[in-house]
């Protein structure tokens, strides 16, 4: 399916090198930014106090914010938890006031129950800073899988001149959208360790789409180089990546501005992810792929004749 067909092939390749320097020194600026200030991490991973309220009628989850917030608890969550009567509530440690778990509980009860009557508390847990850590490591680990993965997926579907490229642009995304969210130090918490997954999985489509077609350009056009080869590759898949990513992103889009404080972050990095896959999958996959020597004979494997067969006159 085609929105529209681009008659001129694009030269990308020729501002490859361009474009390139631009994502290192992006790059180079994310790695700056998560190693002097670090991620803002939730309490999913630095530990908290998790309580679910319930209601007699549905939550205003703003007053409930607002609230919380009037304790001094500025990185408090508050979502809906199964209806709109039931509240979960995830409060951070406070370890340096010396206030316990089952203190924080009391002391935001208290206050839930003077702004509504209604407030009644269903449960309440703490959730330790050791299981914190080990959440991380898990994610970590989760995403090292992901990554070992791709490659092996991409160097036997296509080439490892391939594998390398796109692993290093799918990189290049995932620390870039983390380098956003330590400028700006956004909460990072476990949905949006799911959404820089599920942007490695998005980039790696990506990429595989350009490089399918660039190997099906290599057996039909024999006479022009790589570079142009690219470069027609990635014209003829402008109209569907419009197609793919626009309905995508108009979703993602409907999640951030109606999704509420909950699924806000999540997308946040979907979108960061997005942009920059497509940027990357075009300039910096293709573009190392190109500078890493890719050729016809890597893609287009020349047929073996058989020992049987007679050799011709």
């Amino acid at each position: 399916m085609e929105l529209f067909r681009i008659r001129r092939d694009i030269p990308f390749m020729r501002h490859a090198l361009v474009l390139n320097a631009v994502s290192i020194i992006t790059f180079v600026l994310a790695v700056f930014f998560l190693a002097t200030r670090g991620l803002h991490l939730s309490i999913e991973f630095t530990g908290g106090t998790v309580m679910e309220v319930g209601y007699t009628q549905s939550a205003d989850l703003g007053k409930i914010r607002e609230t919380i917030g009037g304790l001094g608890y500025t990185d408090a969550q508050v979502q809906n938890f199964g209806t709109s009567q039931d509240v979960m509530i995830r409060l951070p440690l406070r370890s340096e006031a010396g206030q316990t778990s089952a203190a924080q509980s009391e002391q935001v009860m208290a206050a839930l129950k003077a702004a509504d009557a209604g407030a009644e508390l269903k449960r309440v847990e703490f959730v330790g800073p050791q299981i914190g850590k080990e959440l991380f490591a898990d994610g970590a680990m989760a995403l090292l899988f992901v990554i070992v993965g791709i490659i092996a997926y991409l160097a036997i579907r296509f080439e490892w001149k391939f594998a390398v490229a796109a692993i290093i642009a799918n990189l290049h995304d995932v620390v870039i959208i983390l380098g956003f969210f330590a400028y700006f130090q956004w909460e990072f918490s476990l949905s949006v360790l799911a959404a820089v997954l599920a942007v490695l999985g998005y980039s790696v489509n990506e990429s595989v789409v350009i490089f399918d077609r660039i190997r099906e350009y290599f057996r039909k056009f024999r006479k022009i180089g790589t570079a142009e080869v690219i470069d027609k590759a990635i014209t003829s898949t402008i109209s569907r990546t419009i197609i793919t990513h626009g309905s995508t992103q108009i979703m993602v889009l409907s999640m951030l501005l109606f999704g509420g404080p909950s699924l806000h972050y999540f997308a946040v990095a979907l979108t960061i992810g997005i942009l920059f896959g497509i940027y990357s999958s075009v300039f910096v996959a293709a573009a190392i792929a190109m500078w890493l020597g890719v050729t016809r004979e890597d893609l287009v494997k020349p047929k073996k004749k058989d020992e049987g067969e007679p050799e011709l006159p």
